[in-house]
């Protein structure tokens, strides 16, 4: 009851950021759209950066103690999205719009604080370590299967344009830090960090605005989504349990990844290509609705018993 009670106190704030700019945007009308335009584009192309920067060149993250628990965290995320793939044929939907937020969870907004509660403030480097694999992921094969059949002129793209992308740029340099320990100046590093903590409820308030545009027609591929990806993830980590050697706090830390709902983030992706981004929209809500049957069974899974 206790954890249950835990879980739901990070999960309601989540809620009620997305009911204000529902209700935000009921009270202004369709110009909030375009207003929102701009606030998006500024999350992806510097706030949300700054908050994967910050939380790799922190200086109590380890990248060498975290390798194995990065490993699993990229082949959950790989085995989620191909697990999805067959059931986005199956079921008509566009792979472009469901396997993505499938391989991308909420492991930021949601997993840092829920890995801090169940695991003390000590477990905050796994936590973090999971979000870069989960990003590296997302980033690479992720929006190459957005971007996937978009090319209308013959014109062939590089493989590593990815890697052009802020949030690739701000994780390799935050790599880089992680790896040689430089520190920051303090006043620089706050502030940064401020910067970054700001992109969690500006993507909460505009997928609340978003939420104008969903139609009921966008339920069944939102619940669809909402039990796909905690189900997927946990099979790949039951699977994982049996040949990776990990700490009993990352065991708990990879099962609690697994059963995350899509990540928010996604569908500020969706809006920017412009790919359905109302059905990603109730993808997300409702997996994190669904997150409060889901992210419990995480925990029972990866905790000693």
């Amino acid at each position: 009851m206790e954890i249950f009670e835990r879980i739901l106190g990070i999960i309601l704030p989540v809620f009620i950021i997305i009911a204000l700019g529902y209700g935000y945007a009921r009270l202004r009308g369709d110009a909030v759209r375009s207003d929102m335009t701009a606030v998006n584009r500024v999350s992806m192309d510097v706030l949300c950066p700054l908050l994967v920067f910050t939380a790799l060149a922190a200086k109590d993250f380890d990248l060498a103690d975290n390798g194995m628990l990065i490993l699993a965290g990229a082949l959950i995320s790989l085995g989620s999205g191909l697990l999805a793939w067959p059931i986005a044929r199956w079921l008509g939907y566009d792979v472009r719009s469901f396997v993505p937020p499938m391989m991308y969870n909420n492991c930021g907004n949601m997993g840092l604080p829920l890995a801090i509660l169940a695991f003390g403030t000590s477990s905050l480097g796994s936590a973090v370590a999971l979000f870069m694999a989960c990003n590296l992921v997302y980033f690479s094969v992720g929006i190459k299967i957005i971007e996937s059949g978009r090319d209308k002129n013959g014109v062939r793209t590089s493989p590593w344009k990815f890697l052009a992308n802020p949030m690739m740029i701000a994780m390799i340099i935050g790599m880089a830090f992680a790896i040689v320990h430089v520190p920051l100046p303090k006043p620089l590093f706050i502030a940064m960090k401020m910067l970054g903590d700001a992109c969690i409820p500006l993507m909460l308030f505009a997928l609340g605005v978003r939420m104008m545009d969903v139609s009921l027609k966008s339920w069944h591929i939102g619940l669809m989504g909402a039990i796909v990806c905690p189900i997927a993830g946990l099979a790949v980590a039951l699977l994982l349990d049996q040949f990776i050697s990990l700490t009993a706090e990352q065991r708990g830390q990879m099962f609690l990844f697994a059963s995350l709902p899509p990540a928010v983030f996604c569908f500020m992706v969706a809006e920017q290509y412009k790919q359905e981004p109302d059905k990603v929209a109730s993808i997300v809500l409702l997996g994190n609705l669904a997150a409060l049957l889901f992210v419990p069974v995480g925990l029972w899974m990866g905790l000693p018993k």
